[in-house]
C-alpha cells in the first residue's frame, strides 16, 4: 500500500470521528417524558355537577302546631325512630277535651231522641192504618182518621227532624276532634327526629305569614336518600331521565355508588348570572347497597350520557387542540405531533377513531418545556 493511500484513509477516518463529534456535540439534551401506550378500553361520555351536590332525604318535614300553645307532652327525643301515627308533640288541651266529651254526650243524647221520635212515628202511622181499615164498618168517623193521619205526618217529620239533628251533632263532634287534633303533632312518615325546637312547659307559637321559623319538629325519613346537583346549562339538554349515573362523597372517598336520574328541573337558576345551572336529582340503583347517610353530606353525581366498550383509547390529558397527540418513538427517542380523530370522551379517556395504533407511545407530561414536534425525549417510564 502506498504512502499517499494510507494518508488518504487517516484523514477519512479523522474526517468521519469528526463528523460525528460534531453531531453530537450540537445534538440537544433530550428532555424527560412521561409515556402511556395506546390500549383498548371503555370509554363513556360523561356530564357532572360544576358545584357540590347535597344529599337529600326522599321525604323530610318540618312539623309545627298549627295553633300556638304550652308544650304538655313531648313523649320523644333526637335521634328516636318513630312510626307513622305516632304522637310527637302535645300542647295543652284539657279544654278541647273536655268539647270533645261534650260533643259526643250531645250526640248520643240526639241519636236517642231520635230512636224515640223515629218509635212514636211507628206508632202513629200504625194507629191511622187501624182506623183507615175501621172506616169501612162505621167504627171510625171521618174526623178521627184525619186527626189520625196527621199526627202520623206530624210524628214523621220529628223523626226526620230528630235523625237531622244526630247528623248536625256528629258533626259538631268532629269539629271538636278537629279543633283537638291541631294541639297534637302525629309523625306523617316512618323516620327519625332529626331536632327538637321546644322544650316541656314552653310556650310555642306557629309561623306568621311569610315569616319562616323553626319547625318544633324536624322529621327525616332515612330509609331514603338522593342526590340533588346543579348542572350547567349547556350540558342540561343532553341528560334524560333513568340515565345511568356514578355518586361520590366525601365521606366515602374511595367508593362509587350506581344511580340513576329522576328528576331534571324545569327551569333554570340564575343566581349566578354568568353560571346558570339546572338542578338534577339522582337516586341511588341499589338502596340496600348504600352505606349508611346523612342528610345534607356532600356529593358529585357524573351522568353517563354513553358508553362505548373496547374501544382504542388514550388518556385524555394526551390529546392536544386540533385534536392531535404527541407521538414518542422509543427506537431514536423523537417526539412526532401527529392528527387523530376522536370519539366520546371523559376527564379520564378519549376514544380514537383514526390516526394511532395499539401500543404506540404518547406523551402524558404535555406541559413541560421542550415538548413539541421533533424533540429528543427520553421516557420517564420505561413501558415493555
Amino acid at each position: 500500500m502506498s504512502r499517499n493511500y494510507k494518508r488518504i484513509i487517516i484523514i477519512g477516518v479523522i474526517a468521519l470521528l469528526g463528523i460525528y463529534a460534531a453531531i453530537h456535540i450540537s445534538k440537544p439534551d433530550p428532555i424527560s417524558v412521561t409515556v402511556t401506550t395506546v390500549e383498548r378500553g371503555d370509554v363513556e361520555a360523561t356530564v357532572a355537577n360544576t358545584r357540590a351536590g347535597t344529599i337529600k332525604a326522599c321525604r323530610r318535614a318540618g312539623l309545627s302546631p298549627a295553633i300556638g300553645g304550652q308544650i304538655t307532652q313531648l313523649p320523644v327525643k333526637e335521634g328516636d325512630q318513630v312510626k307513622a301515627g305516632e304522637l310527637l308533640l302535645a300542647l295543652w288541651h284539657d279544654d278541647l277535651q273536655a268539647q270533645v266529651v261534650l260533643a259526643e254526650q250531645e250526640a248520643k243524647a240526639a241519636k236517642s231522641r231520635a230512636e224515640a221520635s223515629c218509635i212514636q212515628a211507628d206508632i202513629a202511622k200504625r194507629e191511622a192504618q187501624r182506623l183507615q181499615r175501621l172506616k169501612d164498618t162505621g167504627a171510625a168517623s171521618i174526623e178521627m182518621i184525619e186527626q189520625a193521619d196527621s199526627r202520623a205526618r206530624s210524628s214523621r217529620a220529628d223523626c226526620t227532624s230528630a235523625k237531622a239533628s244526630v247528623k248536625v251533632s256528629q258533626a259538631r263532634m268532629d269539629v271538636a276532634g278537629a279543633n283537638l287534633a291541631r294541639t297534637m303533632l302525629i309523625a306523617p312518615f316512618d323516620g327519625v327526629v332529626a331536632e327538637i325546637n321546644g322544650e316541656l312547659n314552653e310556650y310555642v307559637t306557629p309561623s306568621p305569614p311569610g315569616i319562616a321559623t323553626l319547625p318544633a319538629i324536624d322529621l327525616i325519613d332515612n330509609n331514603c336518600f338522593y342526590v340533588s346537583a346543579p348542572i350547567d346549562e349547556v350540558d342540561a339538554p343532553a341528560i334524560e331521565k333513568n340515565m345511568p349515573a356514578r355518586i361520590s362523597m366525601d365521606a366515602y372517598r374511595d367508593q362509587d355508588f350506581p344511580g340513576k336520574v329522576r328528576r331534571i328541573a324545569d327551569y333554570v337558576l340564575d343566581r349566578e348570572k354568568q353560571a346558570r345551572t339546572v338542578d338534577i336529582e339522582v337516586e341511588f340503583s341499589d338502596p340496600e347497597q348504600t352505606p349508611r347517610l346523612l342528610a345534607g353530606y356532600s356529593a358529585d353525581a357524573e351522568i353517563i350520557l354513553s358508553s362505548h366498550n373496547m374501544v382504542l383509547r388514550v388518556p385524555t390529558l394526551a390529546v392536544l387542540e386540533g385534536p392531535k397527540v404527541m407521538l414518542y418513538d422509543p427506537s431514536n427517542e423523537v417526539l412526532r405531533l401527529r392528527d387523530i380523530k376522536t370519539g366520546i370522551s371523559n376527564w379520564d379517556y378519549t376514544e380514537v377513531l383514526d390516526g394511532l395504533a395499539e401500543n404506540e407511545r404518547v406523551v402524558t407530561s404535555l406541559d413541560r418545556p421542550g415538548v413539541e414536534d421533533g424533540a429528543y425525549a427520553i421516557a420517564e417510564n420505561n413501558l415493555q
